[in-house]
């Protein structure tokens, strides 16, 4: 079956269709994160690309109408070059500037490349029965997937060639970003053949834990994920540690510190709630190893 393909949608005028992408290349120090969301039954779509170098960190959100169900907004544009397994991601137009107080806005083309390196992986083997009905507001049937991105950014009049290893992910359902008490989402790549990704969503009704860690071409789906968090005075996640328990019953604990973070608001439509994603790089070490990948951390704020 393939996954990648524009789903239909129920009556709910919150139903999404989301694609991500992400990546981090070590050399360069530089990672990026784009997703693109189509809400057919508001006839609307939204988009967020950000791009952090060690010289400058400048993204865009922006809403559109939908005039049709292409996968292309606001200067973001996703080609399917092979379903599940390669896609192009372009970008072309400006960003704003976060981290320089003399720029404003800068110019940015992005023409990048994903090529999996495993199978779609879904959260269906993770989750069933009751924590399924627990996350039917954060988008039911999401699937993930880690790869190589490679492709080149030009800003600032230069050239960044890219080459690393990123994560991309596939979900469709109802997305309210302010329905959790919390989510995190996790992705960290290690090498081409070891890579992990990992889910917790905290909701009213309690906790669900996906995701999947990746060894020499095997996913081993994730059923129970043990986060401890340490956050900072202004609340952002500085650090944490993991025990991750798979299918099998295999405990892996790793750790991970937080390198760099964007944060990006997401206000309730009735103005009473403020959610923050801090959508960080974190630097993991699992069994003396190093990896590197998006930690994601949604956390809401209630306004009186």
């Amino acid at each position: 079956m393939d996954t990648d393909v524009l789903h239909e949608p129920n009556s709910e005028p919150e139903w999404n269709e989301s694609f991500y992408f992400s990546f981090y290349d070590k050399d360069n120090d530089s990672y990026a994160f784009m997703r693109m969301g189509l809400r057919p039954n508001k006839k609307e779509k939204n988009m967020f690309c950000y791009i952090s170098t060690p010289h400058i960190v400048a993204g865009k959100r922006a809403y559109g109408h939908i005039y049709h169900n292409g996968m292309e907004t606001n200067g973001l544009k996703y080609e399917k070059l092979e379903a599940e397994k390669r896609w192009k991601m372009t970008y072309e137009g400006d960003m704003k500037v976060v981290s320089c107080k003399t720029l404003e806005y800068i110019d940015v083309k992005l023409d990048l490349e994903f090529n999996a390196l495993n199978d779609m992986f879904d959260y269906r083997k993770c989750v069933t029965g009751p924590k399924e009905m627990m996350s039917r507001s954060v988008a039911s049937e999401h699937y993930e997937q880690f790869g190589r991105v490679t492709g080149k950014i030009e800003m600032l009049e230069k050239t960044l060639e890219i080459d690393g290893l990123g994560e991309r992910d596939h979900s469709w359902g109802v997305r309210d970003w302010n329905a959790p008490r919390m989510w995190i989402w996790l992705t960290g790549q290690f090498s081409e053949k070891l890579a992990l990704n990992v889910t917790k969503l905290i909701v009213d009704e309690g906790e669900v834990d996906a995701g999947f860690f990746h060894v020499d071409g095997t996913d081993h789906p994730i059923i129970g994920a043990n986060i401890d968090t340490v956050f900072g005075d202004d609340g952002a996640p500085e650090s944490f540690t993991m025990e991750l328990t798979d299918a099998e019953g295999r405990v892996r604990s790793v750790d991970a510190k937080v390198i760099k973070n964007i944060k990006l608001p997401f206000m309730s439509e009735d103005k009473k709630t403020l959610s923050v994603m801090h959508e960080t790089l974190a630097e993991y070490t699992y069994d003396g190893k190093k990896g590197y990948g998006i930690a994601e951390y949604l956390i809401k704020n209630k306004r009186e």
